[in-house]
């Protein structure tokens, strides 16, 4: 018979579970059962054995909707699905939380340096989890992903690294089979726009910042290995990491030979205004680091609190610390260096990333120029006099 209304009511409870087989659409039935409950179902084979799937209550679903919902299901199973084994899986599936954090054990722990680590951590627990973490893995969508990308839009350079580290996590969900292939739900979002800022120091503000280094060195208001550190990052151009973290053994000659960066190891060539920095400090007995902190064996820390100090002392409060490094490119490149160079010297893996500063090559370019402008023009303007 055909499951209608009438006849799913007038279903008689028996003291066993059965079922009541629609004739209108093959394997779709009413199990009743002996509490009185009347649930929708289908039937039918996958993988040489017979499968049963629950669709819902009747009184939640009406007949016609439970013949339309097994019909579509019934049509997954002609198509070679099985969504009784679909279900499990979704059932058994992790909470977005789970994957996270094997995204962070499996993946970061082992492919990514330490910082890196801390990064990816820290933008997980503070910005990824409140938002997406109770979530099953495959229930997040695009629109789930451009709200919290949209909620963090007044931080736009953190919004575009949670979008970075969403993406990376949905690609290994994809990889370990936790989401259908092509589904990463970070496609089409759109990052901020980002504007890399180019503060670098003029003359008068690097002699003034030097200044007052030396100044505050001899009045003892800075330890010499902080004053020691912020002219090594002024004058080889490396990141705060490289220099924080420096020990002795890396310590070539003139050279410094970094067995690790951003860019893997690298090769720092040390002028010698450098070398004479280093060689004012002495070596630490059972430290390894250039530059020693208070924590014995270990290196300085805390590197912010001094250059603000500093920073304000000469006049400079708008540069960090990261713009010494923009200062060493800025002075390379309009000093005549070429982009490549400039690049070797900075540790770039990428002549785009050094391209930033191509811009400063006009200077010496602009000079010569206006000098041989001034030269064909003082020809024209002297034609025709006699001497």
């Amino acid at each position: 018979m055909k499951l209608t209304k009438r006849i799913v009511d007038k279903a008689e409870i028996k003291n066993k579970n059965y079922v009541i087989w629609d004739d209108d659409v093959k394997g779709f039935g009413l199990r009743v059962y002996t509490s009185g409950i009347k649930s929708y179902m289908i039937q039918y084979r996958a993988s040489g054995r017979t499968r049963k799937l629950t669709l819902g209550k009747h009184g939640i679903l009406t007949p016609d909707e439970a013949r339309k919902l097994a019909r579509e299901n019934l049509v997954d199973v002609a198509k070679g699905g099985n969504p009784t084994e679909d279900k499990k899986l979704y059932s058994e599936a992790p909470r977005f939380s789970v994957l996270c954090d094997r995204f962070l054990d499996e993946h970061a722990a082992l492919n990514c340096k330490p910082s890196t680590v801390k990064e990816y951590t820290r933008c997980v627990n503070i910005f990824i989890n409140p938002s997406l973490g109770s979530f099953k893995a495959q229930d997040i969508t695009r629109q789930d992903v451009a709200k919290l990308h949209h909620t963090n839009m007044h931080i736009q350079y953190q919004a575009n690294r949670i979008l970075g580290v969403l993406s990376k996590i949905f690609n290994l969900a994809e990889e370990w089979g936790l989401r259908p292939d092509g589904s990463n739900p970070t496609r089409h979002v759109k990052k901020y726009q980002e504007k890399k800022r180019e503060r670098y120091l003029e003359p008068d503000e690097l002699r003034k910042l030097w200044e007052v280094m030396e100044k505050r060195l001899s009045e003892k208001l800075e330890n010499s290995h902080m004053i020691a550190a912020f002219k090594m990052l002024l004058l080889t151009g490396c990141r705060l990491g490289e220099i924080q973290t420096l020990k002795w053994e890396y310590v070539r000659g003139n050279a410094l030979i970094l067995p690790d960066s951003k860019t893997g190891a690298k090769k720092v060539y040390l002028g010698m205004p450098t070398l004479e920095v280093l060689s004012s400090l002495a070596r630490i007995e059972n430290n390894p680091y250039v530059f020693v902190g208070k924590k014995e064996g270990g290196y300085i820390t805390d590197f912010q609190k001094p250059w603000r100090r500093i920073r304000k002392d000469a006049k400079i409060e708008d540069v960090r610390i990261h713009d010494l490094r923009h200062t060493f490119a800025s002075y390379a490149v309009s000093g005549g260096e070429t982009l490549h160079i400039t690049g070797k010297l900075l540790g770039h893996s990428q002549v785009q990333t050094t391209s930033r500063y191509a811009h400063l090559a006009d200077a010496p370019m602009h000079e010569a120029a206006d000098r041989v402008a001034d030269a064909i023009t003082n020809v024209i303007q002297n034609k025709g006099k006699v001497d």
